[in-house]
């Protein structure tokens, strides 16, 4: 770790501490120092380097790095430079101040609440907003690029203290220059998070991106994936040929205007679903703003503090919804 920093420093970048760890690679919580004392905090993505020698692994960090190098959106994190040390690679990446939605999901499991339904549809809105960008970002000839993020999943979507709601980790992504992960022969993607397609390892498009975040949504609406089982067999079979229950059953108070976008969200056949990531956006905006005044990233920042501050167990009831149902109320099909 000593010689890593030393080596980082000759780059004018500070590692201050690791933000997250994986198998693969670890990410580091970063200042990039410049002339006249210019300070920038930055995260630091590097493969870790007995992968930086695999091919298939360098060409996947490379290939995420040339996708998202212009995916330059306020819910997409951003990609400012990509870079090899001693023959591992890194990433010089926007840093976003705040948690992932996995934690933010866990916070409320551990303080027995549900995630109020509006805050619930705004942070799926916002993610949709960068899908959106992104299945419609164009070469310079014009072209569609074909983008599908392929890995919606809690751990890759960042809540930032002010209330930015940002999807982030487009390493298994696939477009039509840049496709590493054949589909076909391997699923791409976390098991509880995938879309039937995925799971029948067919070819994706946009609309695989939109049921991975209806799997979101529900989640924290009931406060659990109801696909995911003990088994990553029987979860991908769930996501196949689980029925999708009527959500007003599983939770008291929900609108059937969710309950419709769930439903369509959840179809099965991607013609039926929603047809892209702009159309799931109007949809859940016309929920939460077609009577007025709703969810902002101000409301959401004020949310997250009550929720992690002290025992956070009122976050709901200060949110002023009423009284929000508990995890038992909505723990069964």
């Amino acid at each position: 770790m000593s010689k890593l920093k030393h080596i980082f420093n000759e780059l004018h970048f500070i590692l201050n501490r690791v933000i997250a760890e994986g198998g693969m690679g670890i990410v580091y919580e970063a200042e990039q120092r410049g002339a006249g004392k210019f300070v920038k905090r930055v995260a630091i993505k590097l493969i870790r380097e007995e992968y930086s020698r695999i091919e298939e692994f360098r060409s996947n960090f490379v290939g995420e790095a040339r996708l998202v190098a212009d995916l330059i959106h306020t819910n997409i994190v951003q990609t400012y430079h990509l870079g090899e040390i001693q023959g591992q690679y890194f990433m010089t990446m926007e840093y976003v101040d705040g948690i992932n939605l996995e934690d933010f999901i866990e916070r409320h499991r551990e303080t027995e609440q549900l995630v109020p339904m509006d805050l619930a549809a705004f942070i799926i809105s916002r993610i949709c907003r960068g899908l959106s960008h992104a299945h419609q970002r164009c070469d310079s000839s014009g072209r569609n690029l074909g983008i599908v993020h392929r890995d919606v999943n809690p751990r890759n979507i960042m809540l930032a203290r002010e209330g930015d709601v940002k999807l982030t980790d487009f390493g298994i992504a696939k477009a039509f220059d840049l496709m590493y992960n054949e589909e076909g022969e391997v699923i791409a993607g976390k098991d509880a998070y995938l879309s039937p397609e995925q799971a029948r390892r067919e070819v994706t498009d946009a609309r695989a991106d939109l049921f991975c975040c209806t799997i979101l949504l529900s989640e924290m609406l009931l406060g659990r994936n109801i696909f995911e089982a003990t088994l990553d067999e029987s979860t991908r079979k769930n996501i196949l040929e689980l029925p999708i229950p009527d959500f007003l059953k599983l939770r008291s108070g929900i609108d059937d205007r969710l309950n419709t976008i769930l439903q369509r969200g959840f179809e099965r056949d991607r013609e039926a679903r929603y047809q892209s990531a702009q159309a799931m956006l109007m949809a859940l905006e016309m929920f939460l703003y077609g009577d007025g005044y709703g969810p902002t990233n101000e409301k959401l920042a004020a949310y997250m503090r009550d929720l992690f501050e002290s025992d956070g167990q009122n976050a709901a009831e200060r949110w002023n919804l009423g009284k929000t149902p508990g995890l038992e109320e909505a723990s069964a099909l």
